[in-house]
């Protein structure tokens, strides 16, 4: 390649290896005049939706990027630590700095452990880091000692599911109800899964303050509790706002409905990490596998000098873990709203695990063929609104 090829390169630098960075790392290939530069804190991809199996062994949760990042893409183990729009460069807490001419923001959620207590006596389960401690814990923990798991959301179910079957001591609080996003017959077929697993349920309450060696609720009662586990919420990390750029309550981009910064046309936001017009899609990785080929669709209309396309995904439902050997998946209308038809028991835990294996393979796929992902198209703008105001700023760790 001579010198002057090299200097018309297109240099794309995208901040984040989970589903939707790797997306849309691998979709913007399909231009060869780009080069891609791939920012993580890990030199192996996280399987989010798997860390409550790491947590009782049943999966390291880790695929090599090799199998699922195009080799065009260059992989850059770091945490950055600074956004200058204005120079356009990143800054690594290592001290380097990569320059970019397009952004792609898809820096994913952590836990919100904003409860007195939660953050110095409960573990999360957001991080690979994170659920390598808590697994950590419960190894030094005897097996009847009391374990209470913080929110009724997917990953509440998911790791107290994981850990009842495993023998483990498990309370579960859930706030104002089981799965809140779940159709009320879905919600009771869980419970009925839930409770045969030996999950004690409390609703109706919610975690006041988390002290150490105990919970205690917003209704006065106290629950022991040798290992709190908090899933009750979830945000984005401070980078953007801390980098001056616009953010949402939770620390998630605001952009526009073509996933682009509302202040600066040459940051892109996806995943997790992004909240169009304010109204962010449910944090999970069924949307982050769509948000991630649409961010880098508008880095490639940019670049071809097009308008880009106004983002539109679909959802087909939730699926959840219950155990190991059941499941609940719920389905939905495009919109994320959850209808009544639903799949439960040992069939629900066969697709849900198919469902964990087929996410990889589309990251696969677009490695190899970029332009392979399709989404699940929904152009009702009202739906998406109805959809933010019902839905809470939380992790959906399953489907």
């Amino acid at each position: 390649m001579s010198n002057q090829e090299a200097f018309s390169r297109s240099r794309v630098v995208v901040i984040g290896g989970g589903y939707a960075g790797v997306m849309a790392a691998n979709r913007l290939t399909k231009r060869e005049d780009i080069e891609i530069t791939l920012v993580n804190p890990r030199d192996r991809f996280v399987e989010r939706i798997r860390l409550h199996q790491l947590l009782a062994g049943s999966s390291d949760a880790v695929v090599a990027y090799a199998d699922i990042l195009s080799p065009r893409v260059r992989l850059l183990v770091g945490t950055v630590c600074a956004v200058d729009a204005g120079a356009r460069t990143v800054a690594l807490e290592d001290g380097q700095e990569v320059a970019y001419d397009y952004l792609i923001y898809a820096v994913g959620s952590t836990g919100d452990t904003r409860v007195a207590g939660a953050h110095e006596h409960a573990f999360g389960v957001a991080t690979f880091e994170e659920a390598t401690r808590l697994r950590a814990a419960l190894d030094k923990t005897p097996a009847d000692a009391p374990v209470v798991v913080v929110g009724g959301g997917p990953t509440g179910i998911e790791v107290s599911s994981e850990l009842a079957e495993a023998g483990r001591n498990v309370a579960l609080i859930c706030g104002d109800s089981l799965g809140p996003w779940l159709h009320e017959k879905g919600r009771a077929d869980a419970e009925r899964d839930l409770r045969r697993l030996g999950v004690g349920i409390i609703e109706g309450a919610r975690v006041a303050e988390v002290l150490a060696g105990s919970v205690r609720l917003d209704n006065g009662r106290e629950l022991p509790s040798t290992v709190t586990i908090w899933t009750a919420g979830f945000a984005a990390p401070d980078l953007a706002r801390a980098s001056g750029l616009s953010t949402d309550e939770i620390g998630r981009l605001i952009t526009d409905e073509t996933l682009t910064s509302v202040d600066d046309d040459r940051i892109i936001a996806t995943g997790d990490a992004a909240a169009p017009s304010g109204l962010a899609y449910r944090m999970s990785c069924q949307a982050a596998n769509q948000l991630g080929p649409l961010a880098a669709e508008t880095v490639l209309a940019r670049l071809a000098g097009a308008t880009p396309e106004v983002v539109s995904i679909g959802f087909v439902g939730q699926c959840i873990s219950i155990g190991r050997g059941l499941g609940m998946l719920n389905f939905a209308r495009r919109d994320d709203s959850a209808v009544a038809a639903r799949l439960r028991g040992v069939p629900a835990a066969k697709v849900k695990e198919l469902v964990c294996r087929s996410t990889i393979w589309a990251l696969s796929m677009e490695a190899r063929r970029p332009g392979s992902a399709i989404g699940f198209k929904d152009r009702s703008r009202a739906g998406r609104v109805r959809t933010a105001a019902v839905v809470p700023p939380a992790k959906e760790p399953s489907l």
